[in-house]
């Protein structure tokens, strides 16, 4: 058992009354078998029942980038993708997002459509077009800039522009302009994607009362205080509130919306069964841990160019020496990934203990993340002080203890990380889920392999046997890493074991099926009471 001197560093915001186990269950049950894509189309066409299906988020799952006198399509990578285009294939739905790629407007038809993915058309892109100085008001200005640091505790400040508020709102309704032109007349499930669209609910809601609305917040959601600072807090909330379904990665985040609206706006929150009315309307707050397709990732990381990929990584990295050991980390370059702390904690790992200089190397693949952001340009600057800093002291000969590679990596190159590495580590200081995480215990289909996880991610509710720790206590991480290195293969492959067995019990379609299953019991409950009003 932990001692309560062990969050000492902790902001207050993340020590957490553990939860009572009923209540962390609702909506997230897992499956006494997994879910597989087909059970899940099966699921989403009963629930849909003839209604049109319409996904809505600001990343498109599909980008067309020019090619000499021709596109390509380029998937991005996305845990988001993953586990959305199986509910709109099962459908033939639509996908409405922003279109951002270079050859996008040339692909799509007059009505800004085009069916995708082209070798096997399933279903319909409808793409939004953004100005660039509404991609900066909505997109750096009030997502990223606002309501980013708003909701990650990371004691990065929030920035708030009534300028890009404006913006923020003009956005929604062009996408709220978008869904009614796709659904016109028909009965619907639009289903929503994160931060980017708040407002869109309750204007839709305005337009059409009878679409059934369903939202997935994909960050975390502050607790009630921290949240007042909000200067349009109460327009956030009301929009949110405009869908039957609001879904969280984890019960924490549920408990702190139903905290946030009972303290900010005119409503009713029913804490016994999660939901809020407003307006005369329910909306339902579930918890809905999101996972990855393990299954697919296991077959591709069994793929002979992730092999060489990693021989090719060894190489550029001068680390063939069967005897180093790779610590890895692989993240965006955001300031709630925690990577600062994660280099501090190397840095002391290595101060006090000689023995290993020469023999452990830290592999860290940072992806460049919202550079048009002040706080990102300054989070790239610090820690290439602290990768040179932590270099210049202890290099050795042809060993550099930090390997930082810069850049987009594609996903062979990802798996190949993964598979070299003995532990990975995810010190994030706030995360909703964080999908790196299993996405490496997926890869691992060798059974080794450690997870150094931090304590303030969604993914630590469930990774039990990971190591977790404190990311802002640099003492128990270095600590953790020096017992990570000498742990015996026996432990390690147990509790690889373990956490493979509940990533494979709780997958991506997992996920989608639990919130398909819990539309199905909101709408069952809607259409009694429309035939037994009181």
């Amino acid at each position: 058992m932990r001692n309560a001197d062990d969050d000492r560093n902790a902001p207050l915001d993340l020590i957490e009354i553990p939860e009572r186990i009923e209540s962390s269950r609702i909506g997230s049950e897992y499956h006494s078998t997994p879910v597989d894509s087909f059970s899940l189309a099966k699921i989403i066409r009963e629930v849909a029942d003839g209604s049109k299906l319409v996904v809505v988020s600001n990343r498109e799952p599909i980008i067309h980038e020019s090619v000499g006198t021709g596109y390509r399509e380029v998937r991005p990578a996305s845990g988001m993708v993953t586990g959305l285009e199986p509910i709109l294939r099962a459908v033939n739905g639509t996908w409405i997002a922003h279109g951002s790629g270079s050859a996008d407007r040339g692909t799509v038809d007059r009505s800004d459509r085009v069916v995708v993915p082209k070798h096997d058309p399933r279903y319909t892109l409808r793409r939004v077009w953004l100005t660039s100085r509404e991609e900066l008001g909505y997109y750096d200005g009030v997502a990223n800039n606002a309501i980013w640091p708003l909701c990650h505790i990371a004691y990065a400040r929030p920035t708030f522009s009534r300028a890009d508020w404006e913006t923020y709102r003009r956005v929604n309704e062009k996408f709220c302009a978008a869904v009614l032109e796709e659904v016109e007349l028909e009965s619907a499930i639009v289903f929503i994607q994160d931060y980017h669209l708040a407002l869109l609910p309750r204007m839709l809601k305005n337009h059409r009362p009878d679409l059934t609305l369903v939202h997935f917040w994909h960050i975390p959601w502050p607790n009630a205080e921290a949240f007042r600072i909000m200067p349009w807090g109460e327009e956030l909330l009301d929009g949110l509130l405009g869908n039957d379904l609001l879904g969280f990665h984890i019960q924490y985040h549920c408990n702190n919306f139903l905290d946030t609206v009972d303290a900010t706006i005119e409503s009713r929150v029913d804490r016994e069964h999660y939901r809020i009315f407003r307006g005369g309307k329910m909306t339902y707050v579930r918890p809905f841990p999101i996972s990855v397709d393990i299954n697919q990732i296991a077959a591709d990381a069994g793929d002979e160019k992730v092999s060489l990929r990693a021989q090719e990584i060894l190489a550029e990295i001068d680390c063939t020496n069967a005897e180093q050991t790779l610590l890895v980390g692989v993240d965006r370059l955001d300031y709630t990934k925690g990577i600062p702390e994660r280099l501090r904690a190397f840095d002391q790992l290595l101060r006090g203990n000689s023995d290993l200089h020469g023999k452990v190397t830290l592999l860290q693949l940072a992806a460049p993340s919202r550079t048009g952001v002040d706080k990102y340009r300054r989070l790239d600057s610090k820690v290439e002080a602290l990768v040179d800093e932590v270099n210049q002291k202890y290099q050795n000969g042809r060993w550099m203890p930090i390997r930082f590679l810069r850049g987009h990596h594609d996903y062979t190159t990802v798996l190949a990380a993964y598979q070299l590495a003995h532990t990975l580590l995810v010190t994030s200081v706030h995360d909703g889920m964080n999908l790196v995480a299993k996405e490496f215990i997926a890869s691992r289909i060798d059974g080794d392999g450690v997870l150094l996880l931090s304590r303030y991610t969604g993914a630590a509710r469930e990774l039990i046997d990971a190591i977790q720790v404190n990311p802002y206590d640099t003492d128990e991480v270095a600590s953790s890493l020096y017992a990570v290195l000498v742990m015996n293969e026996t432990e390690r492959r147990e509790r690889m074991t373990r956490m493979r067995r509940l990533v494979s019990a709780n997958n991506i379609y997992g996920w989608g099926s639990n919130i398909f299953e819990e539309i199905r019991r909101i709408q069952s409950i809607l259409a009694a009471e429309r035939e037994n009003p009181k």
